[in-house]
């Protein structure tokens, strides 16, 4: 009887930590603060639009030279795998910081070289620099520096950052791969599940 008491005891501690609530890191938690601008398809988008989706936003501009091509490429495998498996109620966003330049149309074209098959995927352009600039520092702790006279190369973090139904941004990961850290596609599909799943977070 106490083995069978203790067998069922290690059973419902390995079905509550399989079927455990994504947290927030420490550094996260906040809402995403209210934000408008336009898409690839010259359409105006706000926050207001990923209300009830769990989504993943990044940083990129389509003239980048060195980070954004793995980072958009390791998008396009998380959008893949997402699609292959049928998930439902997500949405990727990708924030231009260089909008002078970054035309709707240049971000269709650019959207369309990484073969992006997939509505749910919406790239952003239509703001100011400052707005930008302020906008991923205040919601993801990241820098988001678009061009300068002379250089024509914006700076901006790599990470990708998943958010919840409500706006709440839960975590990070590495956009692309970093000395032995390699880009976690399984972590991120898998996370997106699991809130999809289990709903938004809750204090």
């Amino acid at each position: 009887m106490k083995k069978l008491v203790f067998l069922m005891g290690i059973i419902l501690f390995l079905a509550a930590c399989s079927n455990s609530r994504l947290e927030p890191k420490p550094s996260y938690g906040n809402q995403v603060s209210e934000f408008k601008a336009t898409d690839e398809d010259g359409k105006t988008f706000t926050n207001k639009d990923m209300k009830g989706k769990v989504w993943i936003a990044d940083f990129i501009f389509t003239n980048c030279e060195t980070v954004c091509p793995p980072m958009t490429f390791n998008m396009t495998k998380v959008v893949d795998e997402l699609e292959k498996e049928g998930v439902k109620d997500y949405g990727i966003i990708s924030f231009s910081v260089d909008p002078k330049r970054d035309t709707p149309a240049k971000l269709k074209s650019y959207s369309e070289q990484y073969g992006a098959k997939t509505d749910n995927w919406k790239l952003m352009t239509g703001y100011d620099e400052k707005f930008i600039r302020q906008f991923g520092e205040e919601n993801f702790k990241t820098i988001a520096i678009p061009p300068t006279a002379g250089n024509d190369q914006a700076t901006h973090g790599t990470s990708f950052y998943l958010i919840d139904q409500n706006g709440t941004v839960i975590k990070d990961y590495i956009g692309k791969d970093t000395g032995d850290q390699k880009f976690p596609k399984g972590e991120i599909v898998e996370d997106v599940k699991t809130l999809i799943q289990e709903g938004p977070y809750k204090k």
